[in-house]
């Protein structure tokens, strides 16, 4: 890593320095790497007998310099599973599933907080502060305790229990607060300006995309350096989709992929779909969405700060975005548990109501190689589960 470039107004900032926003436009950092001096380092040979099986695994590609940061509670390097007889059902030849269930914490919010934390550990920090649909908050409190050091998380009061419970016997002091995530991310604000703690929310910091975005590292690895056609994504904060299409640049320029890429297809419910809404309207951002609704918490985000950066991968990518109603959310849960033996979480389960949709209106076609995210373990739902 050699500098922070602002995505909106290009402003740089010195990586050895704690930053979060851009301090002149108030949008998303990226991490930019000298990709010249690291191919020196980095060969589809020299992969191959690496020995780490993390996020760690092309870390010259990753934001912490020293080695000694580099903490892990074992994060990334999923399995890619075939789904085989909801392929057969559907007519698919090629649908796959990265089951990010497998992570630690049982999301793969572990990626992104793994990343982050590990730099905040870098430059010094000894608190960090959060607002979570739970997920996040769990990771967070998991990286924090592993680390020693202090995870602060405020989180809507509806919560699941057994969330809240993870993130507290995981030493992070949990703070409930009315209302939804951005509420959350307004009194995780407060708390970050009143005692200096580093705020690692979505997208406002510049370190949990990194994280994220070995995603897609690992699915180039996994498919022999090629890509799918599609892959599917569920969406809230979107992170993911905004990692992978990083991912995809640094991989073209160090020579290890070539110039194709996946149709990218964010998924977000019918209660709250602002990428969806503002994909359709040809805008670049998503205006809040009002009354947002759905039991699928990760996906409850009315706002989004990288908006602009999501809308603009599934544009440049030939992708789309969908929503799905929570009904067949639930079904899409109960089908792939009956048909492959596979949990997800409501978000996760969002992508098989969307890859039939995508079928359905000829956006997919059946020789096409699509991978669905699973990003997150049905054990993290217990409650959804029960009759």
């Amino acid at each position: 890593m050699i500098k922070l470039v602002c995505t909106y107004c290009k402003q740089e900032c010195d990586s050895n320095e704690l930053h979060t926003t851009c301090g002149s436009c108030g949008k998303v950092l990226f991490p930019i790497y000298d990709l010249e001096k690291a191919k020196e380092f980095i060969s589809k040979d020299s992969i191959e007998k690496r020995k780490v099986f993390n996020i760690w695994r092309l870390h010259e590609i990753m934001p912490v310099y020293k080695s000694i940061y580099r903490i892990s509670l074992g994060e990334g390097w999923t399995p890619i599973v075939r789904l085989s007889n909801l392929g057969k059902d559907l007519g698919m030849k090629n649908l796959f599933i990265k089951d990010e269930g497998q992570n630690p914490t049982g999301t793969f919010k572990s990626r992104g907080i793994c990343a982050a934390v590990s730099k905040g550990l870098e430059l010094g920090v000894k608190e960090f502060v959060i607002p979570s649909a739970g997920n996040a908050g769990a990771a967070l409190s998991a990286y924090t305790a592993h680390a020693s050091v202090t995870a602060h998380v405020f989180v809507q009061q509806d919560t699941p229990s057994f969330i809240r419970k993870e993130i507290e016997v995981m030493n992070g002091n949990l703070i409930l607060v009315e209302g939804l995530i951005n509420d959350a991310g307004k009194q995780a604000k407060i708390a970050q300006e009143k005692y200096g703690y580093f705020d690692v929310s979505t997208l406002k910091e510049p370190y949990r995309v990194e994280g994220k975005k070995t995603m897609g590292l690992e699915l180039a690895e996994h498919f022999n350096w090629t890509l799918p056609d599609v892959i599917i994504y569920p969406t809230g904060g979107g992170t993911g989709i905004v990692g992978m299409w990083k991912a995809f640049e640094e991989l073209e320029t160090l020579g290890l992929i070539d110039g194709q890429r996946p149709r990218m297809v964010s998924v977000q419910s019918s209660g709250c779909a602002p990428i969806v809404q503002a994909f359709k309207e040809g805008k670049k951002h998503a205006e809040v969405w009002n009354n947002s609704k759905t039991f699928a918490a990760g996906l409850r985000v009315p706002v989004a700060i990288g908006d602009y950066l999501i809308l603009q991968s599934i544009r440049e990518s030939n992708g789309t975005a969908v929503m799905v109603d929570d009904i067949d959310i639930k079904n899409s849960m109960l089908k792939l548990a009956k048909k492959e033996g596979i949990m997800l979480s409501p978000e996760a389960a969002a992508t098989i109501t969307a890859v039939e949709k995508l079928i359905e209106s000829s956006f997919i076609n059946p020789d096409d190689k699509v991978l669905l995210f699973g990003t997150g373990s049905g054990l993290t739902t217990p409650n959804e589960w029960r009759d």
